[in-house]
């Protein structure tokens, strides 16, 4: 009976690794989606500067344009000047050239405002892209890392597997039997060890005469209060 129960020992610590594997097998893609989600609102960031800053540009050299014509229709109306005949006229064409002067004027005020505007964004665009490389760096360096550690958590589950099914193949029907059904209602630990007078599973005391019983017995005991298979080991070796 202590070769059995040497073997539910086993078969318990491999299905608690198993157990963790799957969980971690789980929880590590749904790491990778909020990594792929973070990295990709982040470059829709970057994306969105650029496009603003490309925006900007775009109306800066449209004021520009804008101005050139302004001066250009200067050029013409003041060249008009000298074809004018009466005082009428020529009033009248000093007051158009006056309108497009203060519009040019305006033009040109704007643009200065928008040249130190540009320098400001292009200055965070240059920063948010050197970021968005360091974040990206990092981002695949670490999908990688996960990526590898996915791969390895498959293997470890195979081997932990064929490691169960080789043990399970030496316990007992009934022990196995025994096994599961503690195990499906204890939360997946049938097995606790039992360490001074206290369970390992349910952490209740146990009486001081069964304590004694594990310590010499080789049968097949069972807590009184949670019902899980208990053994015992000497802690204190262990520790030392």
């Amino acid at each position: 009976m202590k070769e059995q129960l040497s073997y539910l020992i086993e078969l318990q610590k491999l299905d608690l690794i198993i157990g963790r594997i799957i969980v971690k097998k789980s929880e590590l893609p749904e790491k990778i989606i909020q990594m792929d989600e973070g990295f990709a609102a982040f470059a829709k960031s970057v994306e969105e500067g650029k496009k603003k800053f490309e925006e900007l540009n775009k109306l800066q050299s449209e004021k520009e344009d804008k101005l050139k014509k302004g001066m250009d229709s200067i050029k013409k109306t003041k060249d008009r000047l000298l074809e004018v005949k009466t005082n009428k006229e020529y009033q009248a064409i000093l007051k158009e050239i006056e309108i497009i002067e203060k519009k040019n004027s305006e033009i040109e005020d704007e643009i200065i405002g928008g040249l130190d505007q540009i320098d400001h964004m292009r200055t965070e665009v240059r920063e948010k892209e050197k970021d968005f490389e360091a974040h990206r760096s990092q981002y695949e360096k670490e999908k990688k890392k996960i990526e590898k550690e996915l791969s390895q958590l498959d293997y470890d589950l195979a081997d932990a597997e064929k490691k169960t099914n080789a043990l399970r193949k030496r316990i007992r029907d009934e022990l196995l039997k025994r096994y599961e059904t503690i195990k499906g209602r204890r939360n997946g630990v049938a097995v606790a060890l039992v360490w001074k007078e206290v369970c390992g599973g349910c952490h209740m005391n146990i009486p001081p005469q069964m304590y004694i019983e594990l310590q010499r017995s080789s049968d097949l005991l069972t807590c009184p209060n949670c019902n899980r298979i208990v053994y015992w080991y000497n802690q204190s070796e262990k520790d030392g």
